[in-house]
This record gives C-alpha cells, sequence and structure tokens, in this order.
C-alpha cells in the first residue's frame, strides 16, 4: 500500500509559478512510476506529467509541454511538479498518482491539492 500526499497548491496570479509536492509513504517508492493528472470543474480528470522509475518524463503536449517540469526525488520519496507561466485555464484540483506506467496503470491516488490561478 502507498498512500501519497500533494501539497504546494494555492492561489498564484497569471504568469507565476508553483511547486507541488507529493510525499509518498513504503519503501517501494522507486518501484512505481509517478504522475500528476488534473480535474477542472466540470471536466474530466486529465493526465499533466510522468515520469518514470528511471527518471524519463512524459507531458500532455496540450497542457504542460514546454511550462510544467516533473522530477522525483526517490531517496525523499517525493515526485515534484514545477509550474511556471501559469493561466487561468490551470486551474484545477491537482493530484499524485503512482503505478506501474503513466498515464495509464494507476494503483494509487492522492486526495489533490487546489491550484487557482487568477486573470
Amino acid at each position: 500500500q502507498v498512500q501519497l500526499v500533494e501539497s504546494g497548491g494555492g492561489l498564484v496570479q497569471a504568469g507565476g509559478s508553483l511547486r507541488l509536492s507529493c510525499a509518498a509513504s513504503g519503501r517501494t517508492f522507486g518501484s512505481y512510476a509517478m504522475g500528476w493528472f488534473r480535474q477542472a470543474p466540470g471536466k474530466e480528470r486529465e493526465f499533466v506529467a510522468g515520469i518514470r522509475m528511471n527518471g524519463a518524463s512524459i507531458y500532455n503536449e496540450d497542457s504542460a509541454k514546454g511550462r510544467f517540469t516533473i522530477s522525483r526525488d526517490n531517496a525523499k520519496n517525493t515526485v515534484y511538479l514545477q509550474m511556471t507561466s501559469l493561466k487561468p485555464d490551470d486551474t484545477a484540483v491537482y493530484y499524485c498518482a503512482a503505478g506501474y506506467s503513466m498515464p495509464g496503470a494507476i494503483l494509487y491516488w492522492g486526495k489533490g491539492t487546489l491550484v487557482t490561478v487568477s486573470s
């Protein structure tokens, strides 16, 4: 069992930056691919970025490429999402996920952290 706890969300102005963190419990963190998803009001949850056990990353080309950076620190059991040039459309609850691959094969979800981008 892996528990995921997100932090770092909040209110930011358009053009600003935020760094989200996801702390994972358990000693098998390094065995999972990790990822970030988001769900805006009235919309379905969508994949944002993922990172494999070896550190290779993948991104949602439409929403994250060029603005967001995912990273992981296996020693700290933590995955990060650095977000820059934020837009009001980035407003959503951001969820951390762990699984065998990203964006599919999700085994565990965090409860989410709210990011609000004001115009």
